[in-house]
């Protein structure tokens, strides 16, 4: 089992992974994934099983082999964007997958806008009109969970709420799409407070936001980087509800957080917890599916659903790669175009996630069977009651 970010140092090409999934085969036409992924640095636990799911996938589709072209980015925009363009430039990839960080999605999606490949976002970046052309995400748009979050808020009886989140892209559009959304419903924000990725304190933060005395405070942290910010209301005397984002709601902050995490609630997609949706789910049986191929191969309790998003690529790719090469070869611009294109027409998909069906005028693809809210009950996320 791969665990260990540092098996993948900053950059390097993850010739392991690509020897063990990909033995000789007789010379064909192959088609060539880049992926680049945060292994390393301050959103490294967003990237290890995405990394590790992309050695699930078949070594061929449609006939086509696969080969796949592992780069660290580091949690870094400008590697990140030197990542990509190597993958377009030089090994003339015919898609690419990530990166699973939002600063790092962004700089991708520039060079996939460049030179008109296709990419997968691992993150749900959100991007200028006209900028995200190539770009499709595999994850669940912002507004799309900050919508079903103050949707919850209103249910419950919450008046106001505190912000504590990332001065990221990521936290910026968490802020934006709830403060739009609350003040449509009539929900206060109380108090908007900040802090970087790599911080190691967020106490005065913490602080202001308990002061304003709010109903609930929004954490918009990701992975094991949510605790801090959680302990820290907790240590000021924060005695409200506390919502994680999707980027949190996983097995990690439970493990790392034990009781300091019970009670904590959270809006996700399906992937997170299959066994809690009715059999009538479109994705229930999917997302069980999936676990139990990662889990199989990773161990028990290995699984997120930072694995199950890089999945949806997959089942996206059993559905799209048989139409593109209708209209082209792999390695040419107009196989890259034909992707783009199959992409937007290939209806919906059902993924662990929930049900995707781009448009040339939707790269998020998602809509309300594609979230449900959870909470932490007797150390599991279930589904909230």
């Amino acid at each position: 089992m791969l665990t260990s970010a540092s098996l993948f140092p900053r950059g390097l090409l993850a010739t392991a992974v690509a020897s063990a999934l990909f033995a000789a085969t007789p010379a064909q036409a192959e088609i060539v994934i880049g992926v680049s992924f945060s292994i390393t640095g301050p959103a490294a636990a967003l990237g290890i099983a995405p990394r590790n799911t992309i050695a699930l996938f078949p070594t061929e589709i449609a006939g086509e082999k696969l080969r796949f072209i592992v780069l660290d980015d580091a949690t870094d925009p400008t590697q990140a964007s030197k990542n990509a363009r190597k993958l377009a430039s030089e090994d003339k990839v015919d898609l690419i997958i990530g990166s699973t960080a939002s600063p790092a999605g962004i700089a991708i999606a520039e060079v996939a806008l460049e030179t008109q490949t296709p990419q997968l976002s691992a993150a749900p970046i959100e991007l200028a009109d006209g900028r995200d052309a190539y770009t499709f995400r595999l994850p669940q748009g912002v507004a799309l969970m900050a919508e079903g979050t103050v949707g919850h808020m209103v249910a419950t009886g919450i008046k106001s709420f505190g912000f504590l989140g990332y001065s990221d892209s990521y936290g910026e559009r968490w802020l934006r799409d709830m403060s739009r959304q609350a003040n449509a419903a009539g929900v206060k924000v109380s108090a908007v407070e900040r802090f970087a990725r790599n911080d190691t304190s967020v106490t005065a933060q913490a602080l202001k936001v308990v002061a304003s005395n709010p109903d609930a405070v929004l954490v918009v942290a990701s992975g094991s980087g949510a605790l801090m910010p959680q302990k820290a209301l907790l240590d000021r005397g924060y005695k409200g509800k506390i919502y994680q984002t999707y980027s949190a709601v996983a097995p990690d902050l439970i493990r790392m957080g034990g009781k300091d995490i019970e009670g904590t609630l959270g809006l996700s997609g399906p992937a997170v917890g299959p066994d809690q949706l009715p059999d009538s789910h479109p994705s229930k049986k999917v997302a069980q599916e999936f676990i139990a191929l990662y889990e199989g191969k990773y161990g028990a309790g290995s699984y997120n659903q930072f694995a199950a998003n890089i999945w949806c690529g997959k089942l996206l790719l059993d559905k799209v790669v048989p139409l593109a090469l209708k209209k082209a070869k792999p390695g040419s611009k107009e196989f890259r175009v034909a992707l783009k294109e199959a992409l937007e027409t290939v209806g919906e998909v059902v993924v662990p996630q929930g049900v995707l069906k781009y448009s040339t005028k939707d790269h998020f693809g998602y809509d309300d069977r594609a979230r449900f809210v959870l909470s932490v009950q007797n150390g599991a996320w279930r589904a909230a009651r």
